[in-house]
């Protein structure tokens, strides 16, 4: 049997992605930083919760030894983001990012990327059949990002966009450094949920499709790519 852990995944596209999961026979970890709403979640999808924040070295290390206790890992997925928004929900511009803004998002969505696949690595080596999902976007890509034909063009923002473009690289040079696993990238889509106050244009079951496709990888499927539902990304 297949033992995934996910990072956020007390709602949202984390808990859309373990709600999928198990029930595709996968024992699934959901990761989640508050316990209360973590236990809520688990115990509605039938998954185990393992308390974790993703920002905290003591929190990520005790949900390792956690999981390592009760049997060991095959499936990361580094679900957990944060987005910086102003009033009225709108995008932080480059006129008023500030370096503490910037660094709050990258404590999250890269430092916590790193910090989360570093403690479960060595569960992962011992798996026949290890896989790392990281949840990037589709901001992330600089060829999007420079390109006026593409809707990515218009956002204004900084620190979410370049938190998720340090994913994409973080994710090639882990998955040169493990070829024996199948690490990959992932872009969910524009989807509604609390990151964008629920902004987005499409469902969780929309968003949630690539990322649970790419979790059932087998050893012989990609790795060090980026990938949304219709297929590989540009950088």
């Amino acid at each position: 049997m297949t033992t995934t852990l996910i990072t956020g995944a007390n709602k949202g596209l984390g808990f859309e992605t373990a709600r999928r999961l198990v029930a595709a026979g996968h024992t699934v970890y959901l990761g989640s930083r508050d316990p209360e709403r973590g236990h809520r979640a688990a115990e509605q999808l039938g998954a185990r919760l393992v308390v974790l924040d993703v920002t905290d070295d003591a929190s990520v290390a005790a949900a390792a030894k956690t999981v390592e206790a009760d049997g060991g890992l095959d499936v990361l997925i580094n679900n957990a983001g944060v987005e910086q928004r102003g009033a009225g929900n709108t995008v932080i511009g480059a006129a008023d990012v500030t370096a503490a803004m910037m660094r709050d998002v990258f404590e999250t969505n890269v430092f916590g990327v790193v910090r989360v696949t570093h403690a479960f690595l060595p569960l992962l080596q011992r798996s026949a059949a290890p896989v790392v999902v990281n949840v990037s976007s589709g901001l992330g890509s600089m060829a999007h990002v420079t390109d006026p034909a593409a809707p990515a063009y218009a956002y204004p923002g900084v620190a979410y966009p370049a938190s998720k473009t340090t994913v994409n690289m973080i994710t090639v040079q882990y998955a040169k450094a493990f070829p024996a696993m199948r690490i990959n990238a992932v872009e969910p889509g524009y989807t509604a949920t609390d990151l964008n106050g629920r902004t987005g244009t499409q469902t969780v079951e929309e968003g949630a499709e690539i990322i649970v496709r790419m979790a059932q990888i087998g050893p012989d499927g990609p790795t060090g790519g980026y990938f949304d539902a219709e297929g590989p990304l540009p950088w």
